[in-house]
């Protein structure tokens, strides 16, 4: 791709691997809970009763239909609800301790140091997340990403999230980019294809798990991050 000078990553699923590193810190917190020996489910019926749940409220929250604060809230409790389990006082802890560890993890989706080493230099490279701010950070500066990464925006700092342009845009001014020069480089269609495209910014579709999606004209689409080299 011609002219482009700065690029800008998802962070979730796209640099950070939050599938595995949620399920591992899921898998501490269900063992330290002793959720199946006190309610008789196995980590499979909880994780997949809680990916749902947290899939529904994400999509809420892209939505602008569910809050930060109402995610938090919702999100254990409801996912104990789809298991059938009404006593589930510790939800809240539970949130809380979920939020502090997961964002310990420092499990990177495959290639992503290379990519990052590979880019480095080449182009300036920015994060554009629909997580919150503080998490977000946290995640950053716990792991590698932070040694590339010029700038962090968020859709808390920019009020609104992705699709929505008002996040590009918020990215954009931070790190002084100007649209043409820009790239995107995301794993939501919704939210990183639609989003930038509409924006007006050039966009990567980062496909791994071969999902579903819609086509935009001049919009490539890669299943591994190292095959951005075929286009950067």
């Amino acid at each position: 791709m011609e002219n482009i000078k700065h690029i800008f990553f998802d962070l979730d699923n796209t640099l950070w691997d939050y599938r595995k590193n949620a399920k591992l810190t899921l898998v501490n917190l269900f063992t330290e809970y002793d959720i199946e020996n006190t309610y008789g489910k196995i980590f499979n019926e909880f994780y997949e009763a809680y990916y749902l749940v947290n899939q529904e409220l994400w999509d809420g929250y892209r939505e602008k239909t569910v809050s930060k604060e109402e995610l938090h809230r919702r999100r254990f409790p409801e996912t104990f609800e789809k298991l059938g389990i009404q006593n589930f006082g510790f939800s809240a802890e539970m949130e809380f301790r979920f939020m502090n560890e997961v964002a310990d993890s420092q499990h990177l989706v495959e290639g992503t140091e290379e990519i990052l080493e590979y880019l480095k230099g080449k182009y300036e490279l920015h994060i554009l997340s629909n997580g919150f701010e503080e998490v977000t950070h946290k995640k950053i500066n716990g792991c590698i990403i932070k040694d590339y990464i010029s700038t962090i925006s968020t859709s808390e700092s920019a009020g609104i999230p992705k699709p929505d342009p008002k996040a590009f845009q918020t990215a954009v001014d931070k790190s002084g980019a100007k649209i043409s020069e820009s790239l995107y480089v995301g794993d939501d269609w919704i939210a990183d294809m639609v989003g930038a495209t509409r924006f007006g910014m050039k966009a990567i579709f980062f496909n791994p798990l071969f999902e579903n999606h819609l086509w935009i004209d001049e919009v490539p689409v890669i299943d591994k991050l190292v095959e951005l080299k075929n286009y950067l």
